[in-house]
């Protein structure tokens, strides 16, 4: 079963990245391909259409946050794992908010890499025990989040995936195109949306979305 996950990684870093490869197909799963940089990643993700990709956070050219990013306006049905040396809740929040499923600490690549491989290639998501700190943190913001905005919850499944897009800055003529609908039913949900949270104003809306990001 572990041959048919199809893995590419991606680190600036040519000796860590061997190590990498060795961790994973000590396992018995396939790397497909190796990038060194984030526009490289992105490219060899595109043409390989990997099950996962194990990226860097921090890599030349483009970041591996730029790299899901891509991911998502690409459309490719893959999952990420972010790598990295940092404990930051803020870069944690960024990388889940864009649609990680695993976030990795480099020195515990030996021992948690494996383990997040699975877990993500069954659907679920992976934080290195060592951070779930982060992770409780996110929990328990959403959670207050939730408790001070009830109203959330009568937001529709569409009017829930517009806000978080209005989180991203996305305009109504972003929104409509990744939806395939008009920028006029996007402008609707908007004000359906601010009614249901009563919340007003021409910036309104976007002020909120940007704020609880992590939330919504």
């Amino acid at each position: 079963m572990n041959k048919e996950i199809k893995i590419v990684i991606a680190d600036d870093h040519p000796i860590f990245r061997a190590g990498l490869k060795q961790i994973i197909e000590s396992d018995g799963i396939k790397v497909t391909a190796e990038a060194s940089n984030g526009e490289e990643a992105l490219k060899i993700i595109n043409e390989h259409k990997p099950d996962i990709a194990v990226l860097d956070i921090n890599m030349p050219v483009m970041d591996g946050l730029g790299v899901l990013e891509g991911i998502k306006k690409s459309n490719v049905n893959m999952k990420a794992i972010i790598l990295t040396a940092h404990q930051n809740e803020k870069i944690f929040n960024k990388a889940m908010d864009t649609g990680a499923y695993g976030y990795v600490l480099k020195e515990n690549a030996s021992s948690d890499l494996i383990d997040c491989i699975h877990s993500v290639s069954k659907d679920e998501y992976y934080i290195s025990p060592i951070i779930s700190n982060l992770l409780f943190n996110r929990n328990k913001k959403k959670k207050e989040f939730e408790e001070k905005f009830p109203e959330i919850y009568s937001l529709t499944d569409v009017e829930r995936k517009i806000l978080k897009m209005i989180a991203d800055s996305k305009s109504s003529k972003e929104i409509a195109d990744e939806l395939f609908i008009s920028p006029r039913t996007v402008d609707k949900h908007r004000e359906n949306i601010s009614h249901k949270l009563n919340i007003h104003g021409s910036n309104a809306i976007l002020k909120f979305a940007i704020e609880n990001k992590s939330s919504i």
